[in-house]
This record gives structure tokens, C-alpha cells and sequence, in this order.
């Protein structure tokens, strides 16, 4: 029963910055993988950036620059940091988490999203 909480969305002015956070709780072994994606309004999930358990880091081209995806030192938790906010950022962001169960099975799980609204 593993559950990902995200926090620190919100509602920011063109050019402003957010930082997302998201803990994982429960019967987790050891996590591997966390990410950070979004859905736009209307449209499909899509990936923003990714971290692996050796903080080896991945970013989609239209958050380059902008964004930074860390570990926190509990290495349960993982936080987007978002700068230069566009409104066309404006979406749900969902934390994912890619780990290993205490007995052994490799699964992922989804937090419930923040909502991120930029105006112009």
C-alpha cells in the first residue's frame, strides 16, 4: 500500500516559480526511479523530468533550463523546482515512483497530482 503525496502547486504569475515536493510512504524496499510529469488541459500525460536512485537526471526539451529535478535526502522524496513559469505550463503534475516492494516485486506507483496555474 504504497502512496505518493505531492504538494506545493499552485496559482503564480508569468515568470514566477513554484518548487513541487512528493514523498513516498509505505511498504517500499528501496525505490529506484522518480519523475515528474503533467497533463495539459485537453491533452495526453506527458514527461517532464526523471531521476534516477545515482541522481542521473532527464528533462523534456520544453523544460530545459527552467526546471531542476532533485532527491531529497530522504531518499523517499523528490522535488521539481520550476522557474520562469509560462502559462502554457499550466497542468496537473503527477510524481511517479518506480520501486521494489519489501517482498521483492518491482512496481510503480502514482501520487493524486497538484494543480500548477500560471497566468499571463
Amino acid at each position: 500500500q504504497v502512496q505518493l503525496k505531492e504538494s506545493g502547486g499552485g496559482l503564480v504569475q508569468a515568470g514566477g516559480s513554484l518548487r513541487l515536493s512528493c514523498a513516498a510512504s509505505g511498504s517500499i524496499g528501496s525505490i529506484n526511479d522518480m519523475g515528474w510529469y503533467r497533463q495539459l488541459p485537453g491533452k495526453q500525460r506527458e514527461l517532464v523530468a526523471t531521476i534516477t536512485r545515482y541522481d542521473s537526471t532527464r528533462y523534456a526539451d520544453f523544460v530545459k533550463g527552467r526546471f531542476t529535478i532533485s532527491r531529497g535526502n530522504a531518499r523517499n522524496t523528490v522535488y521539481l523546482q520550476m522557474n520562469s513559469l509560462k502559462p502554457e505550463d499550466t497542468a496537473v503534475y503527477y510524481c511517479n515512483a518506480g520501486f521494489t516492494t519489501t517482498d521483492f516485486y518491482l512496481k510503480d506507483a502514482w501520487g493524486q497530482g497538484t494543480q500548477v496555474t500560471v497566468t499571463s
